[in-house]
């Protein structure tokens, strides 16, 4: 169980011990994997592998899921519904739980939904308010029934890189398909008006849009903002990976990718339990870094690779701001801590085990850092970036 509230009162204050009573799963909070088997650890450890840095100290921007730590990663912030409905909002008991469990029960009336919960919080230190915070539909195509959120119009890492004329792309596994574009790269579905002829695929409401059947809509974060709805320009820079890819070997000598990618692969390959498998999701990892690797970028290009969320299991390392743990912290996190793998030619060595305490919104830092952007917000502007593990390439080099 990966949500808000739930997991806020799996962290139990920085003691680490509810994730077990805080989820629908049980024991399985507790499970693990033999990570030396894993196709990424061969290939990091193989023959002429690339260096690269483990980042320990890692922790996912936001408390809860994909939806909210999606979001976290390309604004450092939480989306908002004003005068959201009854309906959708959360209401937390004594312990600040909004459902029941088979090992918990609630204190008093609970409902677990998309919105904060009314203000002021029944909790200390809960948040409250106008604020989506779990999974909910965007508000344009592709989408995939309701409730959708009402357009955002905050700034993104995105709309900071047009207006720096940085070149940049969400580059989405399944998109061309997902969002009707017609013989794009990452087009699976043929030539046949009005028949969605992959199998994979389904008609979400109808022909061109046809989506594959895993394809996670709440993991495409731009499309729930006004500057990058259908017929803007700003949705010129929503891509299929598959463009990525031919990009990435589109030369043997030029390096023709974006200053800024972001790659999200579709549902079958994004290691999430229940609808895929770790071993796929790994597969595709390593077949993206040997693409780059095997490219023009490789003397250039840093690979930052990290987990959106905690997926419901435990971990025994506080967050900041969570038993005492100094570090940049506020009411929407950092949550429980995350896998995150660096890859660059500039790394500080071969390899590098680095300890530095990071967030998802790092990764913002870093870009914020590289290429001259204000901080999107009050976390970005706080946490350290990546560069503890690489030595950063100036502007203009």
């Amino acid at each position: 169980m990966h949500r808000f509230y739930q997991e806020q009162y799996q962290l139990n204050g920085g003691n680490q011990n509810r994730y077990t009573t805080g989820s629908d799963a049980v024991g399985l909070t507790q499970g693990y994997y033999n990570t030396r088997t894993l196709p990424i650890y061969t290939y990091l450890h193989g023959d002429d592998h690339p260096k690269y840095a483990i980042a320990d100290n890692f922790f996912q921007a936001a408390f809860g899921g994909s939806f909210l730590n999606h979001q976290w990663l390309i604004a450092a912030a939480s989306p908002t519904w004003p005068g959201a409905p009854a309906a959708n909002r959360s209401v937390i008991d004594s312990n600040g739980m909004p459902t029941a469990y088979p090992l918990y029960t609630p204190t008093g009336p609970v409902s677990d939904k998309q919105v904060t919960q009314l203000c002021p919080s029944v909790v200390l230190n809960r948040a409250c308010g106008d604020y989506a915070v779990n999974t909910i539909q965007p508000a344009y195509q592709p989408f995939k029934g309701s409730p959708q959120l009402p357009p955002q119009t905050g700034t993104t890492i995105g709309d900071e890189l047009s207006a720096a004329t940085v070149s940049w792309a969400w580059y989405s596994g399944g998109w061309s398909n997902a969002d009707g574009d017609v013989g794009a790269p990452g087009w699976t579905n043929g030539t046949t008006p009005g028949t969605c002829t992959d199998p994979d695929s389904a008609p979400n409401p109808v022909y061109p849009y046809c989506p594959n059947k895993v394809f996670q809509y709440h993991h495409q974060p731009f499309n729930y903002y006004a500057s990058f709805a259908p017929g803007t320009p700003g949705r010129t820079h929503l891509r299929d990976e598959a463009e990525f890819l031919d990009l990435a070997h589109s030369s043997s000598t030029t390096c023709n990718l974006n200053s800024v990618s972001f790659i999200k692969p579709v549902g079958l390959e994004n290691e999430h339990p229940g609808y895929t498998s770790e071993r796929r999701g790994s597969d595709h990892l390593v077949g993206l870094l040997k693409d780059i690797q095997g490219s023009a970028c490789r003397k250039d290009t840093m690979v930052v690779v990290a987990y959106d969320e905690f997926g419901g299991q435990w971990d025994h390392v506080a967050p900041p701001g969570q038993g005492g743990t100094a570090g940049p912290h506020d009411l929407w996190g950092p949550g429980t801590r995350i896998p995150a793998l660096v890859v660059s030619p500039f790394l500080h060595g071969d390899f590098v085990l680095d300890n530095t305490q990071h967030d998802t919104t790092s990764i913002l830092a870093t870009i914020e850092n590289r290429f001259g952007l204000a901080p999107l917000g009050s976390r970005d502007a706080a946490v350290k970036d990546l560069s503890s593990v690489f030595t950063a390439k100036q502007v203009g080099d």
